[in-house]
């Protein structure tokens, strides 16, 4: 404020003037789902992530039904994303599920599988991300530079996802952002929280090499409708 920069060039310089969003939206069940998927694609989002809802928790065949609809929706240039929401209290999948579940992913060529098994399993992490068909995503949950360094060092995780608003803000996310990076893990913010953690997502991935996607969350009053006073 005080030089009237914005703050990705305060944190080094811009690589892209333009940042790619994706929409996420919890899961629903197949044809509100479609529904669901139908309105961020009319705003022009080419990269949707659906998560939580019943994924996970009624059976394979309700997972597969959601995903296929999801992919047939948002057709097969779209980007798509899948988060399973182990971090929920009453998770009542493992991770045998979860190999299972990736391998069923990957024929739909979703781009990532987040929060797959409960998140504190850094072994089954370890694991999962070793066998696994397509990408494993995960750390929302983590508060501190320190608490990533495990599973960047370990190779638990293809994606990290560390939350502006949880870890300590900006210059925090950029120091975990960097420490992944330089091990050759793919940084996107997690932004399940308010407009001002999409603004300083965006400012980040502006001037951080190696990311390109931040999260929108659509039709969310926390994003839309936040406003001053």
């Amino acid at each position: 404020k005080a030089t009237g920069q914005p703050v990705g060039r305060l944190l080094g310089g811009r690589y892209r003037e333009r940042v790619r969003p994706y929409a996420s939206l919890l899961m629903k069940q197949p044809q509100e789902m479609a529904a669901e998927l139908e309105y961020p694609k009319r705003l022009g989002f080419r990269a949707f992530k659906i998560g939580w809802g019943p994924f996970g928790r009624q059976s394979p065949a309700v997972d597969e039904a959601i995903v296929r609809t999801a992919r047939e929706t948002v057709g097969p240039e779209a980007q798509l994303m899948v988060d399973a929401g182990a971090s929920n209290a009453y998770w009542p999948q493992n991770y045998k599920w979860a190999l299972r579940t990736a391998d069923m992913l990957a024929a739909y060529n979703v781009a990532w599988f987040e929060e797959p098994i409960v998140p504190d399993d850094i072994d089954g992490f370890v694991a999962l991300r070793r066998a696994a068909r397509v990408p494993i995503a995960g750390g929302e949950v983590l508060t501190r530079r320190q608490a990533f360094i495990p599973w960047i060092e370990r190779g638990a995780l293809d994606i990290v996802q560390p939350d502006v608003t949880k870890v300590g803000g900006i210059s925090e996310e950029q120091t975990i952002a960097q420490s992944a990076f330089d091990h050759g893990v793919k940084f996107v913010p997690h932004g399940w929280n308010t407009a001002i953690g999409v603004a300083a997502d965006l400012q980040l991935v502006s001037a951080f090499a190696g990311a390109d996607l931040v999260e929108y969350i659509t039709g969310s009053p926390f994003v839309d409708d936040l406003v001053a006073g």
